[in-house]
């Protein structure tokens, strides 16, 4: 891949996405809680956040907030996690949500036997309203410079409206020479009342052209590409990539343009419990990060946001492909050991694991 240099960009990475505010119950249930602790989140923006807060990159995000206390509590957390606010648009609230708002994601973590648990009320946020010519992608692109452009799937079943900003997005990223990155990130919750699967392809195999970095799983290309596996193996462990390998050789005769196609590979035994680890296809060679088995699981939310920051970072470094799915890997093991849908890790701290370093206390 062709990276710009950091020197002939304002950014490192430019994120498109929806912030929440999520809601924790902590140790309870939504249902049953009397307290939540609040953290911002979104699929797309947690990657810029994570690329500036554990990897020290310059990072902005293009989002929507209606204009009330809120919006403003999301961008005082937008603020912690060091993410630039410059292109973000403040919407005018009318006092109640009726023509718009903020989204909400209740999320509670699950243990053992119980799994997680996610809510979500973001029916037309401020984000999903968003539509072509509202972003001026030439200040951004060709003025400011960005070497990565990302977004996916999550914002992109938001509205009728979303994929179109993010194909013009993306007609101007590619334009300008930045690499495009895109996460399917198939949620059914978001599709299932906008036309399913069939729906959730339609608009994703109409962005997968403009895309240099396509990241998802074997169940994310399936439900949201329609690709299948041909000759799977339903015996195969989750954390063996044989069958995600198969799957990349048909996808690649399809998308040509795809120069990297990277998963995390999950086993979760229980919620709290998983085996981890992540494969990545580059220049016609797989690079597989080591397993991880039994990993203990804190809050899984932002896992695969995590490794998708930590591979990215590999690359705008340029330390490499095995390196890159390495990072991906260990930082995101590290972000499901804290709470919230962001990293607390450090660089050191995922190096470290990426060496074998082991758990014991740092002094």
């Amino acid at each position: 891949m062709n990276i710009k240099p950091s020197s002939e960009c304002k950014w490192d990475l430019l994120a498109l996405g929806e912030v929440m505010l999520r809601l924790d119950p902590g140790e309870g249930r939504i249902a049953t809680t009397r307290t939540f602790r609040v953290w911002e989140g979104g699929g797309e923006y947690n990657v810029a956040r994570g690329l500036k807060r554990c990897f020290g990159m310059r990072t902005a995000v293009v989002t929507a907030l209606a204009d009330n206390p809120v919006g403003r509590l999301v961008q005082d957390l937008i603020y912690q996690g060091g993410v630039d606010q410059s292109h973000l648009i403040w919407v005018p609230y009318d006092g109640v949500g009726r023509a718009v708002r903020n989204g909400l994601n209740f999320t509670e973590r699950g243990f053992g036997v119980r799994a997680g648990v996610g809510c979500s009320d973001r029916g037309h946020t401020a984000i999903s309203q968003l539509k072509p010519g509202q972003v001026d992608w030439e200040e951004i692109f060709g003025r400011e410079g960005a070497r990565w452009f990302h977004t996916g799937g999550i914002f992109c079943a938001l509205s009728e409206t979303t994929p179109q900003v993010a194909r013009e997005a993306m007609e101007c990223a590619r334009k300008h020479g930045t690499i495009i990155s895109y996460d399917l990130n198939y949620r059914p919750s978001l599709w299932k009342a906008v036309g399913g699967q069939a729906r959730a392809q339609q608009v994703n195999r109409e962005l997968a052209p403009y895309v240099d970095v396509m990241l998802g799983n074997e169940e994310d290309f399936t439900a949201a590409l329609g690709f299948a596996v041909e000759g799977v193996d339903k015996h195969l462990s989750k954390l063996d990539p044989a069958n995600f390998c198969r799957m990349i050789g048909q996808v690649l005769k399809e998308y040509p343009n795809f120069k990297i196609v990277a998963t995390t590979l999950r086993n979760a035994r229980t919620a709290s419990i998983n085996d981890w680890g992540a494969v990545c296809y580059y220049n016609g060679e797989f690079y597989q990060a080591a397993a991880r088995e039994g990993l203990e699981i804190f809050d899984r939310v932002g896992g695969g946001d995590s490794f998708a920051s930590g591979l990215i970072y590999g690359f705008l470094a340029g330390k490499g492909p095995q390196y890159a799915v390495e990072c991906g890997a260990a930082h995101g093991a590290l972000a499901m050991t804290t709470p919230g849908d962001t990293t607390m890790a450090t660089l050191a701290e995922v190096e470290k694991v990426m060496k074998g370093g082991t758990a014991r206390v740092d002094r």
